[in-house]
């Protein structure tokens, strides 16, 4: 046996307190991360008794990135993060530039030079997309259009983040020699051209190669190797990308489950990744813990609490406002707003190589971290309020009222619509790869249908193209008096959140009981249990999915036309 075992310590420790301490919070009501943060205060080296090696802990935490950032991909194609991108591109440069004047201004009147001021600025401009993810996977929202517009606006914060990396050094030697402008201007173009090359590379051969790799593992008929395979192509792939393009773990990560999601096996790949993801991730939060002195918080009160106005106000704020500009709903501007209300992974990159560089006083990377564990802390207790803030506001306010139920064109279908599109039609929920297949056939046979989708930028390119959509979610049952189920003759749900595939239909049966209804699935029990309960006719899988809905689809379209 090796003396050195501080791999294995770090892993026992790490996982043991963070158990204990996940397990009191969860009993406490507070979310179990709160847990994971004060195991991972007590194991660093602030506190007394035994001190984990944080080195190997933050590598650890990194791979846990990477695999949650892989996991993300896999839900969130490149047609989802262009979808928003009208939202996420502008509202996530204003918020950036927002958090950047208010904390650069703070640093100022503290005393720091401009320099100081604006790295610091930044270091708080930027949310962590893994405290998101756990928020968002928490309320099963991932998948809807508030969670793809807020996972889109936090991977245009970390491109942009990947651009500041690379121009601090450029700063730095520019204070250091007096140069300007052109040593950034170089270090720009330069970073610009390795992420677009990085994406290029992605695009074009990754979508070949990957789904290829995974289809001819599966062949073998080993559960193991196709796991590893999933996991090989994770953390190689973010690792070739940092060290080729200069691209972040992360962002690697993310792109790589963005391409194998083309493949039919992405399901299963996100499945039997589930379990080692949530594991390292805990690692993840643990490791932000030990970055923590509780003393900063008795040297320093007024700075903490400046810190945390700006991570969960100021930017809250500055989000919110760029979104209701927008016209999306006060609910989509709430949710946006918490899930910035908390800066992470970046925030300490950028703290710690502006203190190496010398740009940062070494008491900004105390105060960026002190505001980064309390706000990640604090950041599940916001969520909870979302609900009752927006009940509260709503029953106080006649501008909350209509910002909620604001008067958008696109929620609605227009009054020069077709008579065929309000009677003995079919309602599809879902415009994804699956909805556009069976909208496809429809269409092709000349049967009336109505989309209803919670994506507005693909609801407009659907009334350009001249077919009927309303937005919403689908899941609130005026989306669905919108899209007039009352007098449909089917409903067919191409989404894959079985809860919210549940409600649709319930809230479609209470309008139209004797509406069909036909649904996807990926779950074998979720489709035997609607199958006992005569909810709907269900198909499972993708691909295969689509082609035997489309067939059934249109038999009984088809059989209705002919009665």
């Amino acid at each position: 046996m090796p003396h050195e075992i501080s791999l294995i310590s770090t892993f026992a420790a790490a996982f043991g307190l963070a158990l204990v301490f996940g397990f009191i919070a969860v009993r406490l009501k507070l979310p179990p991360l709160v847990g994971y943060l004060v195991a991972g205060i007590l194991l660093g080296p602030a506190t007394p008794g035994y001190v984990a090696d944080a080195a190997i802990a933050a590598q650890l935490s990194e791979i846990g990135v990477m695999l949650l950032m892989f996991g993300v991909g896999l839900h969130f194609s490149l047609d989802d993060l262009l979808s928003v991108k009208k939202i996420a591109v502008p509202g996530a440069i204003v918020q950036i530039v927002a958090a950047t004047l208010m904390g650069g201004a703070v640093a100022l009147g503290w005393g720091w030079g401009f320099k100081a001021a604006l790295v610091f600025g930044l270091c708080l401009s930027v949310a962590s997309t893994v405290v998101l993810l756990k928020a968002l996977e928490s309320l099963n929202i991932v998948d809807s259009v508030n969670g793809r517009i807020a996972v889109g606006w936090l991977i245009v914060e970390d491109l942009a983040m990947v651009l500041v990396l690379v121009l601090l050094p450029a700063l730095a030697v520019g204070s250091a020699s007096g140069e300007n402008g052109s040593g950034l201007a170089v270090a720009l173009g330069w970073t610009a051209l390795r992420v677009g090359g990085f994406i290029a590379v992605m695009l074009i051969f990754g979508r070949r190669i990957l789904p290829w790799l995974l289809w001819k593992v599966t062949r073998t008929g080993s559960r193991e190797l196709f796991t590893l395979c999933v996991i090989a192509a994770a953390v190689s792939i973010a690792f070739g990308s940092a060290q080729l393009f200069g691209v972040s773990f992360a962002i690697g990560a993310f792109f790589a489950g963005m391409v194998l999601r083309e493949s039919e096996f992405s399901h299963r790949a996100a499945q039997d990744t589930l379990p080692l993801r949530d594991a390292f991730s805990v690692l993840f939060f643990v490791s932000v813990g030990m970055l923590f002195d509780p003393h900063i918080l008795v040297q320093n009160p007024f700075g903490v609490l400046a810190v945390l106005a700006i991570i969960i106000v100021g930017k809250s704020l500055a989000a919110a406002a760029v979104v209701l500009i927008f016209r999306y709903p006060l609910n989509t501007a709430l949710t946006i707003s918490a899930s910035l209300a908390q800066v992470g992974e970046f925030s300490f990159i950028l703290a710690t190589m502006g203190v190496s560089l010398k740009l940062l006083p070494e008491e900004a990377q105390s105060l960026v971290v002190a505001g980064a564990l309390i706000s990640i802390a604090l950041n599940p207790l916001l969520f909870s309020m979302l609900k009752p803030a927006r009940a509260w506001m709503s029953a106080r306010s006649e501008f909350a009222r209509k910002l909620d139920l604001r008067d958008d064109p696109l929620s609605e279908l227009p009054a020069t619509t077709d008579q065929k599109y309000l009677a003995q039609q079919v309602v599809l929920v879902g415009y994804g790869r699956v909805g556009r297949r069976i909208a496809k056939a429809l269409g092709d046979r000349g049967i009336p249908f109505v989309v209803a989708e919670q994506n507005r930028e693909r609801v407009e390119q659907l009334r350009a193209r001249n077919i009927a959509a309303v937005f919403g979610d689908a899941t609130e049952p005026m989306v669905l008096v919108q899209a007039h189920v009352a007098k449909a003759s089917m409903i067919i749900v191409a989404i894959p959140d079985t809860l919210g595939v549940r409600k649709i239909i319930n809230s479609a049966r209470r309008v139209n009981p004797q509406i069909r209804a036909v649904v996807r699935l990926h779950n074998e029990a979720e489709a035997r249990l609607f199958e006992r309960e005569d909810l709907a006719t269900v198909f499972l899988g993708e691909r295969e999915l689509a082609r035997a809905m489309v067939e059934h689809v249109l038999s009984v379209a088809d059989q209705g036309r002919k009665s």
